[in-house]
């Protein structure tokens, strides 16, 4: 596959089919993930695997409570995602968020049926800075797979109870960092549409002056077999 068909095409995946990941493909995810970049090459990660039956029932229900917890906070205006972005319609922000909803909502009904949850943990991880690398690269290698999944961090909402049902060693240090749900995707693969323009979102030398180019359209796939013509301004 194409690096730019990896990049452009990787997007979370909230509905997953409950068909099992070979534990091939599962290595090679994996393997993709510790070749990432982190911090003196230190590699103070962990990566659990779970697909017993019974522990992800356990997990189903954590994981339902987790998410009526982040919803009650996002109803009253708390949380990073409950306030538009600067320079983003409010209208259409909460139609995103309601869109987000929809899929999370099929995400948490049929979490049991997910066929492989990784959970990640860190040590001292400079506020991820070790971490997302290898979770971004472990989700581009799934989708070199076919394989989709999505990022949640919900379940920190019940850290403890979820470290104890995993047997985590938190007295050394380890702090979840996040949940991977992978599957075989329900839905197809697609280059997300909904973004702000490269020109809307970046600037040069200096806050809010123009980064110089502008880029109408994706610049992936290239339209009609020919690459789009950049426009410079400023």
């Amino acid at each position: 596959m194409d690096i730019y068909e990896a990049l452009y095409t990787t997007r979370m995946m909230r509905r997953l089919r409950p068909d099992p990941i070979p534990l091939d493909t599962q290595a090679r995810i994996l393997d993709a993930a510790v070749r990432a970049p982190n911090g003196g090459n230190t590699q103070r990660w962990h990566f659990l695997a779970v697909d017993d039956p019974k522990l992800k029932g356990q997990l189903a229900q954590l994981f339902r409570q987790a998410r009526a917890v982040e919803y009650e906070k996002f109803s009253s205006g708390m949380g990073p995602m409950a306030v538009a972005a600067p320079g983003v319609d409010p209208t259409a922000h909460a139609e995103n968020m309601r869109r987000i909803k929809g899929s999370g909502n099929y995400l948490a009904d049929h979490f049991e049926e997910i066929p492989l949850l990784f959970f990640v943990f860190a040590i001292d991880d400079l506020g991820g800075a070790n971490i997302y690398p290898a979770i971004w690269s472990a989700l581009l290698a799934a989708r070199a797979e076919g394989v989709g999944g999505v990022m949640t961090m919900v379940l920190r909402n019940c850290e403890d109870k979820v470290n104890e049902l995993l047997g985590v060693p938190v007295e050394e240090g380890w702090k979840m960092s996040a949940m991977l749900a992978l599957g075989y995707p329900r839905g197809r693969w697609g280059v997300a549409a909904n973004r702000l323009p490269v020109q809307e979102v970046s600037s040069r030398n200096h806050w809010d002056a123009p980064f110089g180019v502008e880029v109408p359209q994706p610049l992936w796939p290239p339209q009609d077999g020919t690459e789009t013509v950049l426009t410079a301004v400023g």
